[in-house]
């Protein structure tokens, strides 16, 4: 068994909501205002490199090790995913990315950081959503195949669906347009490697991740839990811990995962006053500036193969 452990591969996978990493700049055309210096979150350069750096502590934070992979959701453009990997506290971590372009109104997008040295990119598309009725234009899927240190190839899948906002059932159609566009790629890659991760805005059980069983994935970080045992989902809200983030895998990487867990590390914490217990600090407190992280905690997938 050890000399198994010894001549296996291991690879490390992060997901990660790093909540409005947006620049303090406007982009015509886009609802970014908000996030300036002149915006109601007085968004200065200064707070921006702050968060900047939040983020990649957050990311070094999930592993003894580099995470191979990570899955960034709420990235506002190329200047922020340039900014974090050349210039923050990640500079030397050797981190590319590739990331979407997308038609959402705010201006956010996904994107995949990858290790150069463990993960070479062979092609990468955007997957596009035309919206339903009723239902605003949203992020693109970003869908990434690229081989691993070890020569085997992997299809990762960047997905940060619509959100409930104007109710659960107004907006359940949303999500399901979302993942109708995901299954339909799924079923091209049967029995192939596959990572699908992101922000889904829905639970576990709800009828929209039900619907990737369906194309033989599996929802490999349903029950992961914080290490440290303050966390039991990615997500707190009042005062309940919940999991709308989720990483799935195929059938045929399903016995690769090594374990799952949430970061719960104690620096991306803080006392819950009306609930009691914790919940994840965040750089905004309503209006209210406190040099924080993001509403959501990372979700890292071991595997080992």
């Amino acid at each position: 068994m050890i000399l198994s452990l010894l001549l296996s591969s291991f690879l490390t996978f992060v997901e990660l909501n790093c909540e409005n990493l947006f620049d303090f700049r406007h982009d015509e055309g886009k609802e970014d205002v908000e996030f300036t210096p002149e915006g109601t979150r007085r968004w200065t350069r200064t707070r921006y490199w702050r968060k900047l750096n939040a983020i990649g502590q957050e990311i070094l934070s999930c592993s003894s090790e580099l995470p191979d992979l990570v899955a960034l959701v709420e990235v506002e453009n190329d200047s922020v995913l340039l900014d974090l990997t050349r210039r923050s506290l990640l500079r030397g971590a050797d981190y590319d990315y590739l990331m979407t372009q997308s038609p959402d109104v705010r201006g956010i997008d996904v994107a995949l950081l990858y290790q150069r040295a463990r993960f070479r990119p062979v092609c990468y598309d955007y997957l596009s959503v035309d919206p339903i009725k009723d239902m605003r234009p949203t992020r693109d899927i970003l869908y990434v195949e690229g081989e691993t240190a070890r020569g085997d190839t992997l299809h990762v899948f960047v997905i940060h669906a619509p959100s409930r906002s104007g109710g659960e059932p107004e907006t359940r159609p949303h999500r399901r347009r979302v993942m109708t566009v995901l299954m339909d790629a799924l079923r091209h890659l049967s029995g192939k490697n596959v990572i699908v991760a992101g922000d889904f805005n829905d639970y576990s059980d709800s009828p929209s991740l039900r619907l990737l069983t369906n194309v033989e994935m599996i929802n490999v970080t349903d029950s992961a839990r914080g290490l440290n045992g303050k966390a039991t989902g990615t997500y707190r809200y009042r005062g309940e811990w919940k999991s709308i983030d989720h990483v799935l895998v195929s059938t045929s990487l399903q016995r690769s995962v090594l374990r799952t867990f949430v970061n719960d590390a104690p620096f991306l914490l803080e006392s819950e006053p009306v609930y009691g217990g914790w919940k994840p600090r965040r750089v905004y407190h309503g209006y209210r500036y406190q040099r924080g992280f993001s509403d959501h905690l990372p979700l890292v997938v071991q595997f080992c193969w």
